[in-house]
């Protein structure tokens, strides 16, 4: 079993819920983010840990602030 840490599940929740309320797939998000699907994938599942270019990337490709999706996280 995987030890996720608890800033990347947050994160990685944080992500999906945008990404839902806004009815995009994970393929259709990393082609606007300009990454992989499975690296969003990845994210969503807490098992990556994204740089800080790629968190910018998903939020544009959210429509929403870096600051929005790490709401709640805790270092």
């Amino acid at each position: 079993m995987l030890n996720r840490h608890p800033v990347l599940t947050t994160f990685g929740t944080n992500v999906r819920r945008q990404r839902e309320a806004r009815d995009l797939t994970q393929e259709v998000l990393a082609e606007k983010s300009d990454l992989h699907p499975t690296y969003i994938s990845g994210i969503e599942c807490g098992t990556r840990n994204p740089s800080i270019i790629s968190i910018a990337r998903i939020a544009k490709g959210l429509g929403v602030t870096v600051s929005e999706l790490t709401k709640g996280v805790r270092a």
